[in-house]
């Protein structure tokens, strides 16, 4: 069975990958995950339909983002899963065709019939749709599904924590069903990925507004990125309320838990402060799991991606939650994590302290801006000439050096900013500080996006301007679709001269990027040296 993906930064040879996922994914579950996508697309369409005439049903709304969630890459390997999701998607359809056509009788319409979705992989797969529109119309389709996938994600996380909206769901219906129709209109096509910004900022402002009503603004902390002696629970992903409930179950039993990747913000959270078996970070960004989730002496428990496949030396310490899945890898449900703290309790555990070590994390919004006279201050002294966002995803392809490099070499009066798991790459490093301003603020996680914004669209109101008038340059690094959708959210916001590393997507074609570089000036990375001489001049 042959697969064609290019949906990740380290897609195969910068083109696609056909044999085997460079991610791990095979043809099997490529095959299922393309078939899947095709599918909540027919939803979407009577989705849309109903929602035009005022109705909705969450159970739609629920499987429409889980099912999206679970095709993110390094999310879910098990084909027996989406098998799962195949057998979901044409009652969810039924139940979504009924809703419409009770809604269009209500209304005294009639309800068209919105076609069939894809049967096969074949039908469905991507190599399809480029032999019949080219690579240019394809590209564009892709980059607006990948980001609506991001933003699925996002606002998965949102709604298990409670917060939706109808908004959002509006607009995810309306652009799904735009690219279900197969639009060949270069024009429409780069409206409609502008507009999945939109959609992702919708999202991002759901998943802010549900962790810090939930948890409370993260303050700066300071985080021990060393262990302590003691058996021991790791937990990487994304997810707040699982680490919450893990930390609920896990009280009083002499167990510690580490955050690792993306999870390290969490302990910014003041609601998650009370909880002191929350002990510190382990280990680093995504890639390098399998060498530090083997060397963890503990259970592992991975909420959202990204997984790797797992060694068989740690796979029956490994469990997964919500939409991540591999065969063969226990699996939580309903956050029972008993199964994970009894293979804590059974594995060696932590011998001895290591030094102590520790980062400091936690400027979100509310934390910079409530230092914002301070900061703005030392621009107008020119004590601060310039801020720089470098962050985005981590990755193995080689050239992710130049983020450390590039940090490595800001100027002493710039201050850096930083999110996602990009920051591994120097987060270690001392920066210092400019007037008890620290150089290096760390925002948080990729989900965090919205806060970075937020922080821009306030500083520039302070001066006057707008964002493209700061002292502001973002340098980003992209690995999956979450990054696409957060790329889409700023392209939307109309913030320009970004650069974008550490190679462009397969996906976006040459004319897709020359419409990109003469609306956006976005540029491609090439040195530290040039990009910071052609910013600072």
């Amino acid at each position: 069975m042959s697969m064609f993906c290019y949906q990740c930064e380290q897609t195969a040879k910068g083109t696609g990958c056909t044999a085997q996922g460079v991610c791990g994914k095979d043809p099997e579950v490529a095959g299922l995950q393309d078939l899947l996508v095709e599918a909540v697309k027919g939803i979407a369409r009577y989705a849309h339909c109903a929602r035009q005439q005022g109705a909705k049903d969450p159970a739609i709304d629920g499987f429409v983002l889980e099912a999206l969630f679970a095709t993110l890459t390094n999310v879910n390997f098990d084909a027996s899963r989406f098998q799962e999701y195949a057998g979901q998607a044409p009652v969810i359809r039924d139940k979504a065709q009924a809703l419409c056509a009770a809604a269009c009788q209500k209304a005294g319409k009639t309800c068209a019939d919105l076609g069939s979705p894809a049967r096969t992989p074949e039908e469905a797969s991507i190599q399809k749709r480029i032999a019949a529109n080219g690579d240019t119309v394809t590209g564009l389709q892709e980059l607006i599904i990948y980001g609506v996938k991001g933003a699925a994600a996002y606002a998965y996380h949102a709604r298990v924590l409670g917060k939706e909206s109808d908004a959002f769901y509006a607009l995810l219906y309306q652009i799904l069903d735009f690219v279900a129709q197969n639009p060949a209109d270069v024009n429409a096509l780069v409206g409609n990925a502008l507009r999945t910004g939109e959609l992702n900022l919708k999202a991002m402002e759901l998943l802010d507004a549900a962790n810090t009503s939930t948890y409370g603004h993260p303050e700066p902390t300071q985080v021990r990125v060393t262990p302590v002696k003691g058996k021991a629970i790791l937990v990487s992903g994304h997810d707040i309320k699982d680490l919450e409930e893990l930390l609920k179950q896990t009280e009083g039993k002499g167990i510690n838990v580490y955050t690792h990747g993306e999870m390290l913000p969490c302990h910014a959270y003041p609601a998650l402060k009370k909880f002191k078996h929350l002990v510190g970070n382990y280990g680093s960004a995504w890639q390098n799991q399998r060498a530090e989730f083997e060397a963890f002496p503990g259970a592992i428990v991975l909420t959202t991606n990204c997984l790797m496949p797992p060694r068989d030396s740690y796979k029956a310490r490994v469990f997964t939650c919500g939409p991540v899945g591999f065969s063969g890898v226990a699996r939580i449900q309903g956050h029972d994590f008993g199964p994970a703290i009894a293979a804590a309790l059974a594995a060696p555990g932590f011998a001895a302290d290591e030094p102590d070590q520790k980062i400091t994390i936690g400027f979100g919004r509310n934390t910079v801006l409530s230092v914002a006279g301070a900061v703005i201050d030392a621009v107008k002294k020119g004590a601060i000439k310039h801020f720089f966002l470098v962050g985005g995803c981590d990755g193995a392809k080689p050239g992710r050096n130049y983020y450390t490099e590039f940090a490595e070499a800001v100027p002493k009066d710039c201050v850096i900013l930083t999110l996602a798991c990009g920051k591994y790459r120097f987060n270690k490093l001392d920066f210092g500080d400019i007037g008890g301003i620290p150089r290096l603020l760390d925002i948080g996680q990729c989900n965090d996006a919205y806060s970075a914004i937020q922080i821009a669209v306030a500083l520039a109101k302070a001066f006057s301007t707008d964002v493209n008038g700061l002292p502001l340059t973002l340098i980003l690094s992209w690995y999956e679709q979450k990054a696409v959708a957060i790329l889409l959210t700023l392209l939307h916001l109309g913030i320009k001269n970004m650069r974008l590393g550490p190679s462009l997507p397969a996906f976006v074609t040459p004319p897709v990027l020359n419409v990109l570089v003469e609306k956006f000036n976005i540029a491609p990375i090439t040195t530290p040296a040039a990009d910071l001489k052609a910013i600072l001049g």
